[in-house]
């Protein structure tokens, strides 16, 4: 696949060709060597932005060949080179592990990517996952290519006044400073593609991102041709209202997929990241339908088992839905002339009951119905999963609801700090995170305390450095004197104990939490024999009251309550804050009402720095946390929003901080190192990095539904959909038939120590070889269900048979419970076919 090769650079080439391609690779900006590149040409702007290809531009030509022609320069331009050939000579994890895979490409689609603070087009968490599985996929020579939209204004940027109001600004994103290329056809002319929008086509542009040997594709409706309405449908980020968003997600899933056929890519594989993008496996079943001659029923069948849906949502009230109406206006002419299909069979992929026409359009429920696999994003999402989709699956037990999880993990050379990084090659190698880990934990184990609390020492000044200067800035916009300003850029400790804590400020994520006791907070911050500083930061969306209410409130803390020396809120959270606050912070602290946080990446990204959590056992740390680690607060349980509790697990942090974290962080040896404390990092660095590491999650993606997938859609695509078009006569006739299987009475005798059950099972005029007959038992103390598979004997009058199955062990037969749920060798139950029925 083409998108896996890097662009070839020549040592021969210019220095101004060479950092052109250099600047339009979001990946590669990330290395140190680059970096040092971008802060010679212009220091300032680089420091502030980040964003070499803006840089770049504001560099004269002859000023641009004055310091490229330094040979210190040029001698770090020409290894820069040297490596990015030897990377397009080496083969990856994937080629190694998996020469001969049937997977050659897999299309990732999302609403959002946090690639580069150079190109801001995301918001938060489901960004950042995305942003780090692509570039973890081009380390790992993953044939991934992104499909995204590109923003004219993105998410909202946040200034704080100094009574710490939020106020939300719009900045226009010139993509003429942002590191993106139009994409061109055979002719050399901008790909623009129309997609089907009411009563005309709407253009849409194709922009390309650079990320390293992978692509990711932009989509932009900002088309002079489209009606002034139309051009600003990709404007905001989760900006407008219900029709705006579904327009985006119009744009994204249908114009997607119309995308990479223009581009000639066929995947085998389609994710979607959220259910923003389910429209993709409409348009994808519709070009089979194209390509094989059938009709849709049959290429949603055979393209179903290509597709994957990972959710990210905790609560049923996060899905989108969109009512009847708007979906109405929007896709009953698509239904008619692309599908080929009726509108209300539409709506019928996307609601709880099929036959309710009042039901809303739920996107995940047409993510679910249109995917061969379906997963959460931590064990315990899966359960929360699980349980919210439960509705599509009724009478089949909760834990056997097809949801499965792979838990998130971040790029860790994304979000290393230079200390950190230099640390880990030291340790493990350059290229450590391309490979499959093997020998980290042990290699990171062998390390010594200098070391680690040398690097921690250098991490956390290199922070306060930034903070200063950044909260400087912040206080001179907001009309601080003179004195505030030099106040500010003095302000923190470089020695002093550092909590972080940044995060959407929204309710569920109890930002408040640590100002339910004011008076003890100020206490353990004023302490000067061991003194505690905390940095936050945050945005609340600009339609949450409450979230901007929470910011105020900490505002109105830390001057009032003379810590504002020891407490800093800086504003307009970003990709470049958050790299720096996870640099340095010693402490990551984590609060959210369980189970809310569906997975939870800003404490994965503090373990490669040697930072540690201290979290409720919600998302990830529920399954991350043991005692040597970090510290947990939380009983496992859930508690709603109940005032008693949340209180109760504030005096939780308070203690852990005042009895453990303060005392252990300045119990000091002879050689003036905190031993327990570094033997907390190692054991966090050594076991939690490699496992919550973006490298990890998408091997696990490869390995556990990429290259399934693609295994599985290419027997149903075969010989024009042979196969799909069996599975769809196979869920036909179940359900028309499935109405007419029952059960005769159970008889159960005892054999030679063991429990002899048969049942009379009448078929209805089903086939036996399209059902299962089986043994039913909950699981105990939290193992899983227990299922046996019962035999067929011969036949009953009346199209039945005899079932027979024997139980051994401790438990009574009275505990399993027969049931028929419907069987073929390749099709996914209960996803592709939920029928069940129970000996009553």
């Amino acid at each position: 696949m083409s998108s896996l090769q890097y662009t070839n650079l020549s040592s021969d080439a210019s220095s101004e060709d060479i950092l052109v391609q250099l600047a339009l690779d979001v990946d590669l900006t990330l290395s140190h060597a680059a970096e040092q590149l971008w802060r010679q040409l212009n220091p300032e702007l680089w420091e502030r932005t980040h964003n070499p290809w803006a840089v770049l531009q504001t560099v004269s030509g002859q000023n641009l060949k004055r310091i490229t022609s330094a040979p210190a320069f040029r001698a770090i331009l020409d290894e820069i080179v040297r490596a990015r050939s030897a990377e397009n000579e080496t083969q990856r994890w994937f080629q190694q592990a998996h020469p001969n895979s049937p997977l050659t490409s897999v299309a990732y689609f999302s609403m959002e990517y946090m690639l580069s603070e150079a190109l801001p087009i995301y918001s938060g968490g489901l960004g950042n996952v995305a942003g780090d599985q692509l570039k973890a996929a081009n380390d790992l020579g993953v044939p991934v290519v992104g499909v995204g939209l590109l923003y004219s204004q993105g998410y909202f940027r946040q200034e704080l006044d100094r009574d710490g109001a939020q106020r939300a600004l719009y900045p226009f994103n010139d993509p003429g400073q942002l590191p993106v290329r139009p994409v061109r056809d055979g002719n050399g002319d901008w790909l623009r593609l129309t997609v089907p929008f009411p009563g005309i086509d709407l253009w849409v542009r194709v922009w390309e991102v650079q990320v390293g040997r992978t692509k990711l594709f932009l989509l932009d409706t900002n088309d002079p041709a489209n009606v002034p309405e139309y051009r600003g449908i990709t404007s905001e980020l989760y900006g407008g209202g219900l029709e705006l968003r579904l327009r985006q997600e119009h744009v994204l899933g249908i114009g997607g997929w119309r995308l990479l056929r223009a581009l000639g890519i066929h995947p085998q594989v389609c994710h979607l990241n959220e259910g923003h993008a389910a429209f993709a496996v409409l348009e994808r079943a519709a070009s089979y339908r194209d390509d094989a001659g059938r009709v849709f029923p049959v290429a949603l069948a055979v393209t179903r088992a290509g597709n994957l849906f990972t959710t990210h949502t905790p609560v049923e009230a996060g899905f989108d839905r969109f009512p009847v109406d708007l979906m109405r206006t929007h896709f009953e002419r698509y239904c008619a002339e692309r599908l080929g299909i009726d509108f209300e069979d539409l709506m019928a992929l996307g609601r709880r009951n099929p036959a309710d026409q009042a039901e809303p359009f739920n996107m995940a429920y047409l993510a679910i119905r249109g995917s061969g696999a379906v997963n959460g994003v931590s064990r315990l999402h899966g359960v929360v999963s699980r349980a919210l989709f439960e509705p599509l699956f009724p009478r089949w037990p909760t834990e056997e609801v097809p949801v499965g999880h792979v838990t998130n993990g971040i790029h860790v050379p994304t979000w290393d700090s230079n200390e950190a990084r230099q640390m880990w090659k030291d340790v493990c190698g350059h290229d450590c995170w391309q490979g499959n880990q093997e020998g980290m934990e042990g290699q990171v184990r062998g390390t010594a305390d200098a070391t680690i609390w040398n690097m921690r020492t250098a991490a956390r000044q290199s922070l306060i450095t930034y903070i200063r200067s950044r909260y400087s800035r912040q206080i001179a916009i907001q009309g601080g004197s003179a004195s505030e300003i030099a106040e500010a850029a003095g302000i923190f400790d470089p020695n002093a104990l550092t909590l972080g804590f940044a995060r959407r400020f929204a309710t569920y994520k109890r930002p408040n939490l640590l100002l339910h006791d004011p008076d003890r907070l100020t206490r353990i911050l004023g302490n000067r024999q061991r003194p505690v500083q905390i940095v936050l930061a945050g945005k609340a969306h600009p339609k949450d009251a409450d979230g901007q209410a929470m910011i105020r409130q900490w505002s109105d803390f830390i001057h009032r309550s003379g810590v504002h020396s020891s407490v800093v809120f800086l504003s307009d959270y970003d990709m470049l804050l958050t790299s720096q606050m996870v640099g340095g912070v010693d402490v990551w602290i984590n609060t959210p009402r369980r189970p809310w946080e569906a997975s939870g990446t800003s404490g994965m990204k503090i373990l490669v720095n040697g930072g540690l959590n201290l979290s409720e056992t919600d998302g990830w740390w529920a399954e991350a946390y043991t005692p040597d680690v970090g510290w947990a607060i939380g009983d496992g349980r859930e508690h709603g929003d109940d005032p008693a509790w949340d209180a109760a697990e504030a005096e939780a942090v308070y203690g852990l901080l005042e009895e453990h974290v303060i005392p252990e962080f300045y119990e000091r040896n002879e050689a003036g190192i905190p031993a327990k404390w570094v033997a907390r990092i190692r054991e966090s660095m050594a076991r939690l990095t490699p496992e919550y590491s973006a490298n990890r999650a998408v091997r696990q993606y490869t390995e556990e539904h990429y290259i399934p997938a693609a295994v599985a859609y290419g027997a149903r695509a075969d010989q024009k959909g042979k196969l799909g078009s069996e599975v769809l006569a196979w869920q036909q006739k179940l359900a028309g038939d499935w109405h007419r299987v029952a059960f005769g009475a159970l008889k159960v005798e005892s054999k030679n120590g063991a429990a002899h059950l048969e049942v009379p099972v009448y078929l209805g005029g089903l086939d036996p070889d399209v059902l299962r007959v089986e043994l039913f038992a909950n699981g105990l103390n939290g193992e899983a269900p227990m299922r046996k598979e019962m035999d067929r004997g011969a036949p009953l009058p009346a199209d039945g048979f005899l079932y027979t199955a024997s139980v051994e062990g401790n438990r009574p037969p009275s505990d399993f419970t027969p049931r028929v749920i419907p069987h073929h060798p390749t099709a996914g139950v209960p996803l592709e076919a939920n029928q069940i029925l129970w000996l009553k």
